[in-house]
């Protein structure tokens, strides 16, 4: 059926292998008839980006791999007046540096801004898949981010593959309201957190096993402080949360509106006796 990315964001440690081993096989090579040789700076065909959330000493961070998703209805290929971009028959689509006009219609088309222009070559280029080692390199059937991946966050496989399609099923896609249908599927993109650090000022210790409850849209997620007085709430959606705090011969603490369009560290939080 045709070839995809897969990426486990859980298991993205942010090494940047991936990133670096795409630079090192197209920065400088020229791989005609697949691709141009790539610029040193300015492009990265596979580009790891961090996303941190929330504030010191409460901080979880994620990296999401950043490429080309070779999409199924691709609007780079509709767009391209001189028939320079085409898609293989196992799915991967690749830019012809030598029909290519360089008009960037294909880049201003990408909605993943996974379309770069080189101006010493003056056309378009973006990530192959590594296609040009597929077809001609024995015993290869990854491109080189994939190989370079020390804890298998990103792979690469077919569709047809039972062990693909198990993690295709429950994936995401990004940005999936363009319905471009992309080959590059995510697991485990963490949602936002709201979190905290519950504490008895009178006695300057913190407050063990207190319940906390946070409530959106009718539904409430429960949880407990832990021996250091923190509260997580994990992999929230974005909206506007009630949290509420209590303690067995504490008063209640009231949090009305946290709002999640990014993760909410609430800070040290004190309860006083009744």
């Amino acid at each position: 059926m045709g070839r995809v990315f897969l990426v486990d964001v859980a298991k993205c440690n942010g090494c940047y292998n991936c990133q670096l081993a795409c630079k090192d096989e197209h920065a400088g090579n020229d791989w005609r008839p697949y691709a141009a040789a790539q610029p040193e700076i300015g492009q990265f065909w596979l580009k790891l980006d961090d996303y941190p959330e929330g504030t010191i000493p409460k901080v979880r961070i994620h990296y999401i791999a950043h490429l080309c998703n070779h999409c199924r209805s691709a609007a780079c290929m509709d767009v391209c007046p001189a028939g320079a971009v085409t898609r293989r028959a196992d799915g991967l689509i690749l830019i012809d540096p030598d029909a290519c006009t360089g008009c960037k219609k294909c880049m201003d088309a990408c909605a993943y801004g996974a379309v770069y222009y080189n101006e010493a070559e003056h056309i378009c280029q973006k990530c192959t898949g590594c296609a040009h080692l597929l077809d001609n390199v024995d015993d290869v059937t990854e491109p080189r981010c994939s190989e370079a991946c020390p804890t298998g966050a990103l792979t690469f496989g077919d569709e047809d593959d039972p062990a693909v399609r198990d993690f295709i099923n429950g994936a995401s896609v990004l940005k999936p309201e363009t319905a471009s249908f992309p080959r590059v599927y995510y697991r485990n993109i963490p949602g936002r957190f709201i979190g905290g650090t519950v504490y008895d000022p009178a006695i300057r210790e913190v407050i063990i096993g207190a319940k906390v409850r946070a409530t959106i849209y009718g539904k409430t997620y429960h949880t407990v402080t832990d021996d250091y007085g923190d509260f997580w709430f994990e992999d929230l959606p974005v909206g506007v949360f009630k949290v509420v705090i209590e303690a067995d011969g504490y008063d209640f603490k009231v949090f009305d509106e946290v709002r999640t369009d990014g993760s909410r560290n609430l800070g040290d939080i004190p309860l006083y006796k009744r």
